[in-house]
């Protein structure tokens, strides 16, 4: 099987073969947004200084440190996935507004943002815990940095990115949603193994 590789500006026929349980990798343009980002644009009515449309957003916290080299004057050395649901609340509206393509983080997402995907045509991408130092490796360069008033964590990091990944797709562009088909078959094999347990325990009254 080939490497699959989206190269942003990413359009909705480069998603519509792509199911959940796919590996694939990510080239050009991808930036964090967390928890203050999706507030100020949803909640607050924020316009975003960084245009999202076709791109990518990691659901990350970095760490940065001053590089003169770099467009931004930092570069990353770390920049590990946060957890995804904290953003449930407003990442179907996140996706109507902001036109993103592909959504990276750690964990799944519910149905608001499965069915974002679906409409908006978009996916939830999971990235491996624990490989922080991994990714900031798959960072060419870190080009820009808006809303630093927000705090290094929760500001927004515009990187140039080859090849991030792997990144396992979590929810598809067809209403797919791994997290949650994985719960459905988990508890359809725990009921049987439950009901053997229960037959040799007892409590007290």
């Amino acid at each position: 099987m080939s490497k699959r590789v989206l190269t942003t500006p990413i359009k909705s026929e480069d998603l519509a073969d792509l199911k959940i349980g796919d590996v694939i990798y990510l080239t050009g343009t991808l930036v964090t947004s967390r928890d203050d980002v999706h507030t100020r644009l949803v909640k607050q009515g924020k316009a975003l200084p960084v245009d999202l449309k076709g791109k990518a957003i990691f659901h990350a916290g970095p760490i940065m440190v001053p590089d003169a080299q770099s467009g931004s004057g930092y570069r990353v050395v770390s920049i590990g996935p946060t957890t995804s649901m904290r953003m449930e609340k407003f990442q179907k509206e996140f996706i109507e507004e902001t036109g993103l393509k592909v959504i990276v983080g750690k964990g799944g997402m519910g149905p608001k943002t499965t069915e974002g995907c679906q409409q908006e045509k978009a996916l939830h991408c999971v990235f491996p815990g624990g490989c922080a130092v991994l990714a900031a490796h798959c960072v060419e360069e870190v080009e820009d940095v808006q809303w630093m008033d927000l705090g290094m964590p929760e500001a927004m990091w515009v990187m140039r990115v080859k090849e991030f990944g792997p990144l396992i797709i979590s929810i598809d562009t067809h209403g797919g949603n791994l997290f949650e088909q994985n719960k459905k078959v988990f508890n359809q094999l725990k009921g049987p193994i439950v009901d053997d347990i229960c037959q040799h325990v007892d409590y007290l009254d």
